[in-house]
């Protein structure tokens, strides 16, 4: 049997803005969140704009206490969870809490703190007094832990690191999850961070391409539960993800090829989805303007879409998110949705594709805040 999620509420922490509405009105009126970065850090960047919440401050969204040691990816996952609770209504029982869970992606959690722990243990005095605070901000399953204990979820905690891939592997994990009864709603979601440490290996892997945009940051949390019991509660939702395909080929301009391999994941996603490629509104891919990558996602596009639908580059507004992109991608579509009815039950698709050569597909079809049409 299976099981569609759907989405009841969603939570995100952008340059955009924060909050579900606010992120639309800024998608809406197609705002870029590059900002300056120059004075964030203390270290040389090797670009001086970036997609980046400069003025992020934990206090000011968490409040004082309890912040202090939260690293940056952390503070904005454990926003974005309370955010997308907010969005959703979800007021919980004592009872109720066994049965609500968290997954979030990532690429590799905080690389600045895993990177500060690595450093202690080099620059400090033997015995290598490496302050013990700094250790549980260095495992990547740091933001999805403190998520659940943030917010009092103590349902199946995890945490997905799959780069580029994690949106779909988050999704398909959870339906997995809710199928199979292991919890009955989850906090899915994925968070990236934007640091010195990511944007020199950015640098140092694509400082070549000229074409590449910058870099961004966000944490996107969706509230998913099983659409089927939700329609049967005569419950709105604000999407139904109806499939999430995963392929892994060889990188782009090898065999097996990528292209292929993702038009095959395409076909295969419509397929479980029950839609056809002329269904299909618009088209979200993750190109983020380095040819060899981008050509996987249109090359693939093309294949399966022809000129049908409309094609969406939503990193021109936001960056590249790297594990947080996929996420974002489904946000955007949300966000166009939010607010207008005309849209309601259109079918969209998000693609993806790594360096390596993973590729990925979402087939959902969204709704308005006020639309009539979540008894399709």
């Amino acid at each position: 049997m299976t099981t569609s999620l759907a989405i009841t509420g969603w939570g995100v922490l952008s340059p955009q803005g924060v909050g579900a509405d606010a992120f639309a009105r800024a998608m809406a009126q197609g705002r870029s969140g590059l900002a300056d970065v120059g004075g964030m850090f203390d270290e040389p960047l090797p670009a001086q704009k970036a997609h980046a919440i400069v003025d992020f401050d934990v206090r000011e969204h968490l409040g004082r206490r309890r912040t202090g040691n939260l690293d940056r990816s952390t503070a904005f996952a454990v926003t974005a969870t309370g955010l997308a609770l907010a969005d959703a209504g979800l007021v919980l029982a004592e009872e109720d809490r066994e049965e609500v869970g968290v997954v979030l992606g990532c690429t590799a959690g905080s690389l600045r703190a895993t990177a500060d722990f690595d450093r202690e243990t080099l620059v400090n005095d033997r015995p290598y007094m490496v302050e013990p605070l700094l250790f549980p901000n260095a495992v990547m399953n740091c933001a999805a832990s403190r998520c659940a204990i943030w917010h009092d979820l103590r349902g199946v905690n995890g945490t997905v690191p799959s780069g580029q891939l994690s949106a779909v592997s988050v999704l398909r994990y959870g339906r997995t999850l809710i199928r199979r009864g292991h919890a009955r709603t989850l906090l899915l979601g994925a968070v990236e961070e934007f640091g010195t440490h990511r944007a020199w290996i950015e640098q140092h892997r694509y400082g070549g391409e000229p074409s590449r945009l910058p870099l961004g940051e966000a944490a996107v949390v969706l509230v998913a539960e099983d659409a089927a019991r939700v329609r049967a509660e005569g419950r709105p939702m604000d999407a139904e993800i109806l499939a999430a395909e995963f392929g892994q080929y060889a990188a782009p301009g090898q065999s097996p090829d990528p292209a292929e391999g993702l038009a095959g994941r395409l076909r295969d996603a419509l397929r479980a989805a029950g839609v056809t490629p002329a269904e299909v509104t618009s088209v979200v891919t993750g190109e983020r303007g380095i040819p060899h990558l981008d050509e996987v996602e249109r090359s693939a596009v093309e294949a399966v879409f022809g000129r049908h639908g409309e094609r969406l580059r939503v990193k021109e507004l936001t960056g590249e998110c790297d594990g947080a992109a996929g996420m974002v991608q489904i946000a955007a579509v949300l966000a166009r949705h939010r607010e207008d009815p005309a849209r309601d039950g259109q079918v969209s698709v998000v693609t993806s594709c790594s360096e390596d050569g993973a590729v990925g597909a979402v087939v959902f079809r969204g709704w308005s805040r006020n639309g009539a049409g979540r008894d399709d």
